[in-house]
């Protein structure tokens, strides 16, 4: 029992990384998978120095103070919105992500989002489901012909950009000051009546939440746009947007970042009927090139942070 209590203690949520991976690389390290951070056993939390968590976890100052040990914390993604920064750095606890191998795979999926809701497919498989018929409602125009607005310029969204622009007519990021001049750009009031499609890549800031609501819509609604939401779900207004979507203001919403504590999307007493809507399980960077590349960056993340504290990890 003591070379286990001795051995550093590294503490996994489900689908931050994989378990089997970190322990042939960590083979001196003891790991442990933990469903959350709510129901972690106290003794556990007690003695753990590495936290390796992805979205939909939240670790704030509260949480914190049942982890005492900590030291470090491993976000293999680019979302911060669960973590809180502030008491983290007071309490000396390093924040270590890796958004980059994650940003062609999410811009994936954005273009498989763009081409389904500009094709109406969502629409057609769900009526077909009802038993309809409904091939005339299904008409499109080409993608080639559509302007894109693509909202927040990290790795996501510039690879989001990379995958969409030989398709579409035109792609404009909105501006802002750190923007680099190489990025096509205009100015977020003129997107909403400018784009046909807008892709949103943002982190889940004050600024941003619930960015995309009430005020966005009506000003977009002439253009009946695609809503394409990759960053993080909070900041949609998202029953605005599927009343919206329902309304025919709309003409596709797609939503990956759904997760477990996001459901149900609308109350079971008011299921939409038939829409243009895909929602996905945050399965953006669900490819097995990622979550290898990740896995790795997080074994080594973890041997590195390890050794610069004074633990011997092999």
């Amino acid at each position: 029992m003591s070379g286990i209590s001795a051995a550093p203690l590294l503490v996994i949520v489900p689908g931050a990384a994989d378990p089997v991976v970190l322990r042939r690389h960590l083979p001196s390290c003891a790991i442990r998978v933990i469903e959350s951070l709510d129901t972690a056993d106290l003794n556990l939390a007690a003695r753990a120095e590495v936290l390796v968590l992805r979205s939909g976890h939240r670790l704030d100052a509260e949480r914190l103070t049942r982890w005492p040990k900590l030291r470090h914390v491993i976000r293999a993604g680019s979302g911060l919105d669960g973590l809180d920064v502030e008491a983290l750095a007071a309490r000396g606890v390093t924040v270590h992500r890796n958004p980059a191998p994650a940003a062609d795979a999410v811009a994936e999926w954005a273009l498989a989002a763009l081409l389904g809701l500009a094709r109406r497919i969502p629409y057609g498989h769900a009526t077909l489901f009802r038993g309809q018929h409904t091939k005339q409602q299904c008409l499109a125009p080409p993608i080639s012909r559509m302007r894109v607005a693509i909202w927040g310029a990290g790795p996501v969204g510039r690879a989001c950009a990379t995958a969409l622009a030989p398709y579409v007519d035109e792609i404009a990021f909105a501006a802002r000051p750190s923007l680099p001049d190489t990025l096509p750009a205009r100015p977020g009031h003129e997107l909403p009546t400018w784009a046909d499609a807008h892709v949103v890549a943002l982190p889940l800031t004050g600024e941003n939440r619930r960015r995309f609501g009430p005020e966005f819509l009506t000003t977009a609604c002439e253009r009946r746009p695609l809503l394409i939401c990759v960053g993080r779900l909070g900041t949609l207004d998202v029953d605005a947007c599927l009343r919206a979507l329902a309304d025919d203001r709309l003409g596709g919403l797609a939503l990956d970042p759904i997760e477990q504590a996001d459901l149900p999307l609308w109350p079971a007493d008011a299921a939409p009927g038939p829409l243009n809507l895909l929602a996905t399980p945050h399965i953006g960077a669900q490819r097995h090139d990622v979550r290898e590349a990740l896995d790795r960056w997080v074994a080594a993340t973890a041997a590195g942070a390890l050794t610069s504290t004074g633990r011997t990890v092999r």
